[in-house]
């Protein structure tokens, strides 16, 4: 396995870098700002406003064609209209960079609002319904009949427009050909909304603004989004037909019918709960993994996330990454937040990521979708970025480092190589205890965060806490960390949140990643077919859960959330266990903090194992 030593042009991590090919990939079209847009109407007459922005020649009129187009659905707008259009402000925050990355380079991309969002009609029956998957595979069959089309689809996005990737594919539509998820779920419940079975009540009160904002046109609200706060966004863009607006006012109408995430994603408290009046409607319906089967082999597959993209989007990608049986599959996990708007790592050089993703991605279509000879079958699957090393690193599986070290919670708050004598230490839960504003979580809410744990110094005082020796040398773990812990609580239910971190020779305190689990939810299952994992899984389900007996010592046993962080020789790695969040999660169990009781040492202790590579 090579290792990487700069992060720029040159780097063995990679034969042709990201930066390079983005640099040296030719571009030999123009592309307009304004796109051609119509109505496309789906089986049920449903109409979806869809943009389309085709390369030109020189002198700006049509190039010849035809061209392998690469699709966007997205319930966040295709394009605003502008109060002022003379300020020449940029109408598509979410998808410019594919246009002017991706239609100069030869591409017909297609932009759509999905249905109830935008300028579609519709409404929105669920967080990405079955609907909009079906909708999926109209719009494919639309794009093929245009002149304009070679009948090759791809498809990308962030996040939503991720996994609406993964539904255009597992439609088995045959024209799709690759897809590239970015910063996108496989399982909305545990990747997304309810991350080890726990809540996370703020990233549900605070979409839901998002969505009367955006869905219902309130520009009143809209301003309190970063994102979208500029002054001159004059609501959704009406598409060509509809010169004087009336038909987006007349969608947007029918929009005031859409779903609230409060009040939707909790019919969903244990995963297989249905919704009330639809037996067979469960979180698998919106989310990827529950139509995998449906993805042909053939289609090309690139995941991308970061070792801080909110709850578990990391393990989605990872999933999706082992799930599928694809032969061209890759895996990209950067120091980055959700979208990579900012790099994460505390040594960054700049807070803008320096990495090229629409490059990646380009050269990823060239390759599967273009059918251009890129070198990307030559590279390693799998790519990663290893914090406080600052380097990229490759790897031929998942998980990168079979090798780990096992550390043992001991007396005197200490994380030692052997299990000492047995023992336990309490920890009374404070339900106004929270992790702060500056935190993974605050991205997934739209909210704009450009510092991640600046303020950790100090936040681990009023947990239970571990610290090892000082490292003799350095240790590059890679991975999942696993906790594997004894605990018995005073309350039949709890919520165990546990923090890793690095205390460097001098005393700061770095964090790393975390992991959490409602001990309701300790049992552990065979991961099935369609949601594969390399670390302990688990059902969520109401048949699989159970309380704890009050008193008795029960097993964790689960994953932090991945990570690629190299800890210095000098420093320490701690260990930091909670039982709430209060700034993110809701109490578990309700206005009943419960003592946890952590069992250490002996033959029943508790540990901590961590993938580290071997010293060279």
């Amino acid at each position: 396995m090579k290792r990487a030593i700069v992060m720029g042009t040159e780097n063995p991590a990679w034969r042709v870098t990201p930066w390079t090919y983005l640099k040296e990939r030719k571009r030999p079209y123009g592309v307009s700002k304004k796109p051609f847009s119509h109505y496309v109407a789906m089986p049920d007459g449903c109409r979806l406003a869809v943009d389309v922005y085709l390369p030109q020649t020189a002198e700006g009129a049509a190039a010849k064609g035809p061209f392998p187009t690469i699709t966007i659905f997205t319930p966040y707008y295709r394009r605003f209209a502008l109060s002022d259009s003379t300020k020449g402000d940029e109408v598509t925050p979410g998808s410019f960079r594919y246009r002017d990355n991706f239609v100069p380079a030869g591409y017909a991309l297609v932009v759509i609002d999905v249905r109830g969002t935008g300028a579609s009609f519709g409404t929105r029956d669920s967080f990405r319904s079955p609907r909009e998957r079906e909708d999926c595979r109209a719009i494919a069959d639309w794009i093929v009949a245009q002149p304009w089309s070679n009948g090759a689809i791809g498809a990308t996005g962030v996040s939503y427009l991720g996994a609406a990737s993964d539904f255009l594919a597992s439609t088995g539509h045959k024209a799709v050909k690759a897809i590239a998820p970015l910063f996108a779920v496989w399982d909305t419940y545990s990747d997304h909304y309810y991350p080890g079975g726990i809540l996370l009540k703020e990233l549900a009160r605070v979409y839901d603004d998002l969505m009367i904002a955006m869905d219902h046109d309130r520009r009143d609200l809209l301003k309190n989004i970063a994102y979208y706060a500029n002054p001159n966004y004059a609501g959704p863009q009406p598409v060509d037909e509809d010169a004087d607006g009336a038909l987006c006012r007349q969608a947007i109408t029918e929009h005031i019918g859409n779903f609230h995430m409060p009040d939707f994603i909790t019919e969903f408290k244990f995963k297989g709960d249905t919704l009330p009046y639809d037996p067979e409607f469960t979180s698998a319906k919106f989310s990827p993994y529950g139509f995998y089967d449906g993805i042909d082999p053939e289609v090309a597959v690139y995941s991308v996330s970061g070792w801080m993209d909110g709850a578990g989007y990391a393990n989605g990608s990872i999933s999706r990454f082992l799930t599928l049986p694809n032969p061209k599959r890759h895996l990209l996990l950067g120091p980055w937040d959700h979208g990579a708007r900012i790099d994460c790592s505390p040594w960054r050089p700049k807070v803008e990521p320096d990495f090229p993703i629409v490059g990646e991605v380009l050269r990823f279509f060239d390759e599967y979708l273009m059918g251009l000879d890129t070198g990307l079958r030559e590279e390693a699957p799998i790519h990663y970025y290893t914090m406080h090393e600052e380097a990229w690193q490759e790897a031929a599986a998942w998980p990168p480092i079979e090798a780990s070290e096992t550390l043992h919670f001991d007396d005197g708050a200490r994380l030692s190589p052997q299990a000492g004598v047995a023992g336990a230490d309490g920890y009374q839960v404070d339900f106004r205890k929270g992790t702060g504003g500056q935190t993974r979580y605050e991205r997934i809410a739209a909210i704009d965060s450009r510092d991640y744990y600046i303020d950790w110094q100090g936040r681990d005082e009023a947990m239970l806490r571990y610290d090892s020796a000082p490292l003799e040398r350095d240790w590059q773990v890679s991975g999942h960390v696993i906790a594997d812990l004894l605990v018995s609580s005073s309350e039949p239910d709890a919520a165990i949140f546990v923090y890793l971190s690095e205390v460097e020779a001098d005393a700061t305190v770095r964090y790393v990643t975390e992991g959490l689990l409602r001990a309701l939810h300790r049992k552990e299952s065979e991961c099935p077919p369609e949601h594969r994992t390399t670390w302990p899984f688990r059902t969520f389900t109401r048949a699989d859960a159970a309380p704890m007996p009050v008193g008795e010592p029960q097993r964790l046993h689960f994953a932090l959330l991945p990570t690629s962080w190299t800890f210095k020789a000098g420093s320490r790695i701690r260990i930091a266990i909670a039982g709430a969040d209060a700034d993110h999660c809701g109490q578990v169990p309700h206005g009943r903090p419960p003592k946890l009781t952590l069992h250490r040492g002996g033959t029943t202790n508790s540990t901590i194992r961590l993938p580290v590579r071997p010293a060279v």
